[in-house]
C-alpha cells in the first residue's frame, strides 16, 4: 500500500506567513489597509483627477440605472448576453478614442491580463518600458512570450532591441507596451518616437492611457489623441476608474482586434459583466468630459498643478519634474517615505508612501495626486506642511 504523504515538520502556514510579514515590517515594506472614513483627511492620494467620483450627474445616472436594472449583471456577457447600455458605452469609447470598436472589462488590470496573452504567446516577444504598470508586466509574463525591457523613456534603447529582434524573428510577433502617462512618475511617454519605431520594425504598439484619459486632448480623449496618433496606435488600454470617476477597464482598437478578444481574452470571457450603475456612471462621465464642463475641469486641474509647483518648498523643488496630476516626491528609503507619510497624516493629509516593489528599491516616494476639486487653500496647506517637514 502506498505511503501517505506526511507534512514536513515546521511547515505551519500561519507561522511561515508571520515570519514573512515580520520581514516585510523590518524592511518597511509591509502594507496595511487604512480606514479613511474614520477621520477627515485632505485626499491627495486618489486618481480621481477631475473630481468626478462625487459628481451629481454620475451619482444620479448610477442611481437611476441601479433602480431600473438592479445591482449586479448576473453573469459574464457570453452567458447572459449584453445589456444595451454596455454596448452604448463601448460605442462611446470607440468614437472618443477614434477607433472602430471597444470592449469593456471589469478593470484596467483585467483588460491588460486578457489582452496581451490573447495577442502574444510562446515564440513571440513583448517589449515593455521598464516602468510599465504591474498589470502590463504580469500580462506579458502570463502570455508565455519572451519578455524584454527597455530603459524608461529611451526610444533609442528600444530601437536597439527591435533591430536585433527584427533580424532574427521570422514571422513571430513583436508587441511594444507602454503607458502614456506613467502612474508612479507622472511623466509622459515619447509616443511619436515609439510609433515611428514600431512602424519601422513591423511591431505592434499597446498604450495604456489609464492616467491620461479625460485629461489630454481637445475632448479629453488622451495623450494619443493630443499627439494626433490615434490612427497609428493599434491597441489602446484604459480605465473608467481614474479621471472618469467610475469603475472598469477597456480596450479600443479595430473590429478584428475586439472580436479576437471576445473569443480569447480569458479575463473577459470568465468575468461577470460590470454592474448597471457603474456602466451608467461611466457613460455620464464620458459625456461630461467631452463637453464644456470637461474642458473647464481640465483647466482647473492645470491651475492646481501650477499652484502646487509655485508654492513647493525649495527643499523639494529639484525632486518634482512632472507636469501631470501625479507629483512624486522621491525620498529614497522606504522608512523615510513612511515617516513623512505618517507625519502628513498627523497634519490631516492622505498621501501614501510608495515603496518597492511598486517602485525600484531606494526610490521610495510620496505620491501626491492633484485634482480639479482641490481648492487653493488646500494646496497651500499641503505646501506649508511639506515646508515644515523639510525643516525638521
Amino acid at each position: 500500500m502506498a505511503k501517505r504523504n506526511c507534512r514536513p515538520p515546521g511547515l505551519n502556514l500561519d507561522s511561515i506567513l508571520r515570519a514573512e510579514l515580520a520581514a516585510l515590517e523590518q524592511a518597511g515594506l509591509r502594507r496595511r489597509l487604512l480606514a479613511t472614513d474614520e477621520s477627515p483627511l485632505l485626499n491627495f492620494a486618489a486618481n480621481n483627477y477631475l473630481g468626478l467620483s462625487h459628481h451629481p450627474a454620475l451619482i444620479e445616472a448610477a442611481r437611476r440605472a441601479t433602480v431600473e436594472r438592479g445591482v449586479g449583471a448576473g453573469a459574464s456577457r457570453l452567458v447572459t448576453g449584453t445589456d444595451s447600455t454596455v454596448l452604448a458605452l463601448e460605442e462611446q469609447l470607440a468614437a472618443w478614442k477614434e477607433k472602430e470598436a471597444a470592449l469593456v472589462f471589469s478593470s484596467g488590470y483585467t483588460a491588460a491580463l486578457g489582452t496581451i496573452p490573447a495577442l502574444a504567446s510562446r515564440g513571440d516577444t513583448v517589449i515593455l518600458d521598464k516602468l510599465a504598470h504591474a498589470s502590463l508586466i504580469d500580462a506579458a509574463r502570463l502570455s508565455g512570450a519572451t519578455v524584454r525591457v527597455f530603459a524608461h523613456n529611451r526610444p533609442e534603447k528600444l530601437d536597439e532591441l527591435l533591430r536585433k529582434l527584427s533580424a532574427a524573428r521570422g514571422a513571430n510577433r513583436i508587441l511594444i507596451v507602454t503607458e502614456s502617462i506613467f502612474s508612479m512618475d507622472g511623466d509622459a511617454a515619447r509616443l511619436r518616437e515609439l510609433v515611428e519605431l514600431k512602424e519601422r520594425h513591423g511591431a505592434w504598439l499597446l498604450v495604456d492611457e489609464a492616467h491620461a484619459t479625460a485629461l489630454y486632448g481637445a475632448t479629453g480623449a488622451g495623450l494619443i489623441a493630443e499627439a494626433g496618433l490615434s490612427s497609428r496606435v493599434e491597441i489602446v488600454l484604459g480605465t473608467l476608474s481614474k479621471a472618469l470617476g467610475s469603475v472598469g477597464g477597456y480596450i479600443a482598437g479595430s473590429r478584428p482586434l475586439i472580436d479576437c478578444l471576445i473569443n480569447r481574452a480569458r479575463s473577459f470571457i470568465y468575468s461577470t459583466a460590470l454592474p448597471p450603475g457603474v456602466v451608467a456612471a461611466g457613460r455620464a462621465a464620458i459625456d461630461l468630459v467631452r463637453g464644456p464642463e470637461g474642458a473647464s475641469l481640465r483647466a482647473r486641474l492645470r491651475e492646481n498643478i501650477a499652484r502646487f509647483h509655485a508654492g513647493l518648498p525649495v527643499a523639494w523643488v529639484k525632486q518634482v519634474h512632472s507636469s501631470s496630476a501625479i507629483q512624486p516626491l522621491i525620498c529614497g528609503e522606504a522608512m523615510t517615505a513612511l515617516s513623512l507619510a505618517a507625519a502628513l497624516h498627523e497634519r490631516g493629509f492622505l498621501i501614501p508612501a510608495i515603496r518597492y516593489p511598486t517602485v525600484p528599491r531606494h526610490a521610495a516616494r510620496l505620491r501626491i495626486t492633484l485634482n480639479a476639486a482641490h481648492v487653493s487653500k488646500e494646496i497651500d496647506a499641503l505646501n506649508d506642511a511639506l515646508a515644515a517637514l523639510s525643516s525638521r
